[in-house]
């Protein structure tokens, strides 16, 4: 017997669940022709399964600070929302522009960094920390690359989003009896270990939060794309921006991000989501292990393949990068993803709104993928 993820139940989840036919509300199944009616009905049962908490307010963000860096305009920016600590951004533009500019929610990654957030892909001009130095040369080619974004005339808000950085949660607000081996609440500036030491409590500690949001009736998705949303508010009320000009983006985390941002949001005009797609099969049962759960919405595949999330937002402009090494995906499953999608644009007549890209190596966004994701951005938003 093949070895599973969850040993000799796994035939029974990949007969009753994750079969070759298209998913109940897919685009793909023959009985719909009508692409707005398919689209509020699938995208209605998303939101429904993700438990979105949609509170119906408008952020107020106050800017902490100004300052200008390398061409650059940049705002350190605060908000409030319904729940949870205030949520930090970095605002980019090219200095001195007054628009109305294109504009990108740039989106950070996870990494196993929750420390950490839009400093992970975005400079103020403050030094970089050496951790964050070591994970952009791993994973971005050394860049910050929502700055390199910007220069090319794009207005770019950087946010962080639950539970990184600013929305992190601090050891110091769990019960004493989650408060395990040696972590502490840091600052920037102590060692870096209590850093690492920070990271790794919170990776233990994903797996309750998880059970607290499932059991309370939400999902992680649903906490992470309301954070995104309220980003994307922001975004658009800023009078240097066209609200009919914004795009989205993000590595692996910020990826799935990406998936449930782009695809649930029809402000966002393009979306770009980069080493972070597959199929529900592969995700399950190939490899669960080796992702957050920040993905995880228990119901949506019954209705959705996670490429079909994405695919809600089609006929508009879509990409989706991918790296033939990466150790997080299985490779047939990643390309079985890009025939899903592309099946689905052409369903909507809109083949060529839909582009894809297999890159050497392992997970990344590296020079190339940036390249090509930027000039994709440039065909679609600077229009």
């Amino acid at each position: 017997m093949k070895e599973t993820m969850i040993g000799p139940y796994g035939p029974f989840v990949a007969e009753q669940i994750l079969t070759d036919r298209p998913p109940l509300l897919s685009y793909r199944n023959p009985r719909f022709h009508n692409l707005e009616d398919w689209r509020t009905q699938a995208r209605a049962k998303a939101l429904e399964m993700i438990a979105f908490p949609d509170t119906g307010e408008t952020p107020k963000p106050e800017v902490v600070s100004r300052s200008t860096f390398e061409g650059l305009d940049v705002e350190l920016l605060r908000w409030q929302l319904a729940f949870g600590p205030p949520t930090e951004a970095l605002f980019l533009k090219p200095q001195g522009a007054k628009g109305p500019l294109p504009g990108i929610v740039a989106l950070h990654d996870h990494g196993g960094l929750k420390y950490f957030g839009w400093r992970k892909i975005a400079d103020d001009g403050r030094p970089v920390h050496p951790i964050l130095c070591r994970h952009r040369d791993d994973d971005y080619a050394g860049k910050a690359w929502a700055n390199e974004i910007a220069k090319r005339g794009y207005a770019v808000l950087v946010p962080d989003c639950f539970p990184f950085a600013s929305r992190r949660i601090l050891v110091s607000q769990v019960p004493r009896t989650l408060r395990w081996g040696e972590a502490k609440d840091v600052t920037e500036a102590e060692d870096e270990s209590d850093i690492h030491r920070y990271n790794h409590w919170a990776a233990q500690h994903e797996s309750i939060v998880a059970k607290v949001l499932f059991a309370a009736g939400t999902t992680w998705p649903g906490i992470f794309t309301y954070d995104d949303r309220r980003a994307v508010d922001v975004l658009c009320s800023r009078p240097e921006v066209d609200p009919e000009r914004i795009g989205c983006a993000g590595l692996s985390g910020g990826g799935c991000r990406t998936t449930f941002l782009g695809g649930l949001d029809e402000r966002i005009k393009c979306a770009i989501c980069l080493g972070m797609m597959t199929t529900w099969r592969d995700l399950i049962i190939e490899k669960c292990h080796t992702h957050t759960w920040m993905m995880w919405a228990p119901g949506l595949p019954k209705y959705l393949d996670y490429p079909e999330i994405l695919g809600l937002r089609v006929p508009l402009p879509t990409m989706v990068l991918s790296n033939n090494e990466d150790p997080l995906f299985s490779l047939s499953e990643m390309h079985r993803a890009d025939d899903i999608l592309r099946e689905v644009f052409e369903k909507a007549g809109a083949a060529d709104r839909y582009a894809s890209g297999f890159y050497p190596g392992p997970h990344k966004f590296d020079a190339q993928m940036q390249q090509d994701a930027f000039n994709w951005f440039d065909r679609w938003l600077k229009a």
